[in-house]
């Protein structure tokens, strides 16, 4: 029986009226003594639907809209109230998975933290569009890395390289009025361990991040990240120029972190405290060293050494914003009202460091280190 079929049959044997509502028995009825040519976790998601209603009766339109692959908003409340059971085994009782299916299984264990969502994310799955947003930015750092330790053969502590302070790429506080800088800046780095570390984190939940909750959602992200770290540095610390992916890194890892700890009782991922404290001791060693670079430079320099601030600002953003994003999944960001309250905060942060950038420097009499 195919799809139009099936709705075809539902409309003319249950709701004969057109009413735009089945009676649940009936309903179940027809799950019950009918083959119904779907996967198994769509029945899953029906029986879901049927049990979690407290009217009698579904949505005629709701149900159209699981069965054509969209959660429904009743179905959504379902698993929000807690009122729904799993008629199957959990997911990881599945066998006779192939390679990318067990990655992708992997990963909703990895990233989301309840049963119902990890089926629905698995069955659903599709390579198409792949998660490339991360990975082309790690690409392009490593590119921009390489060449530039190639042309000052120098691939550690290359701030003290004073051409390399001279690229169009790096946030300097003399070059602000040069809009892009506040984001190219994430394609520099202090020099091959800072590139390791942000590269390496960015792949490891940037990348399983991306396939859950898409590419939209992800690079919104990372870039308000790398938007929010550049202009903390200069409100906060203003002779300082920035550079690294820092920022994004770090919205993407404390959103993730968050999610762990709010929804810690539903992680399956192994191991999940070690990793947490793991995570937690590289992140904070990372901004040691960064304010220990700032404040205690190993070696004379000219100016300023890159300010840490986008450490702790991208991980704001991402506590705030990114575990908001986190904890929607596939659900419309735009009908959340706490949604638009973070919107219009970072709106606001926003204008306040663009006034700032234009009219602070000189009322303050701040002594900008000469550009390079």
């Amino acid at each position: 029986m195919d799809r139009s079929s099936l709705f075809q049959l539902i409309q003319e044997q249950l709701d004969p009226e057109n009413t735009g509502f089945i009676a649940v028995e009936n309903f179940t009825s027809l799950v019950e003594h009918h083959e119904l040519q779907l996967d198994p976790s769509k029945l899953d998601m029906l029986l879901a639907l049927v049990q979690s209603n407290e009217e009698g009766q579904v949505c005629y339109q709701e149900l159209i809209e699981l069965m054509s692959s969209k959660r429904s908003s009743s179905f959504r409340r379902a698993i929000a109230n807690g009122r729904r059971t799993l008629q199957r085994e959990i997911l990881l009782d599945e066998t006779g998975l192939g390679l990318y299916k067990r990655f992708v299984r992997y990963v909703a264990y990895e990233i989301l933290p309840c049963e119902t969502d990890r089926r629905w994310y698995f069955h659903q799955n599709r390579l198409c569009p792949p998660p490339v947003f991360i990975a082309i930015v790690t690409i392009v750092q490593i590119i921009v890395f390489m060449c530039y330790g190639i042309m000052l053969n120098k691939w550690v502590l290359q701030t003290y390289q004073p051409d390399f302070m001279k690229s169009p790429l790096v946030y300097h506080p003399g070059h602000r009025a040069q809009v892009w800088r506040f984001f190219s800046y994430m394609f520099m780095h202090v020099g091959l361990e800072q590139l390791g570390f942000n590269a390496l984190l960015q792949l490891m939940i940037g990348v399983p991040l991306e396939m859950v909750h898409g590419i939209l959602r992800i690079s919104l992200l990372y870039m308000a990240g790398v938007l929010a770290g550049s202009l903390t540095v200069s409100i906060t610390d203003m002779r300082a120029p920035v550079v690294g992916g820092s920022g994004g890194v770090y919205a993407l890892c404390s959103a993730h972190l968050a999610n762990v700890v709010m929804n810690w009782a539903g992680m399956r991922c192994p191991y999940k405290l070690l990793r947490m404290i793991l995570a937690l001791v590289c992140m904070s060693s990372e901004v040691g060293r960064a304010v220990w670079l700032r404040f205690s430079p190993p070696l004379p320099s000219s100016g300023p050494q890159p300010s840490f601030m986008a450490h702790l600002s991208g991980a704001v953003v991402g506590i705030s914003m990114g575990l908001l994003i986190l904890r929607s999944y596939e659900e419309s960001l735009q009908k959340q009202c706490s949604w638009w309250v973070i919107v219009f905060s970072f709106i606001t942060f926003l204008l306040f460091a663009i006034f700032w950038n234009i009219f602070a420097y000189e009322l303050l009499g701040v002594q900008i280190p000469p550009a390079p």
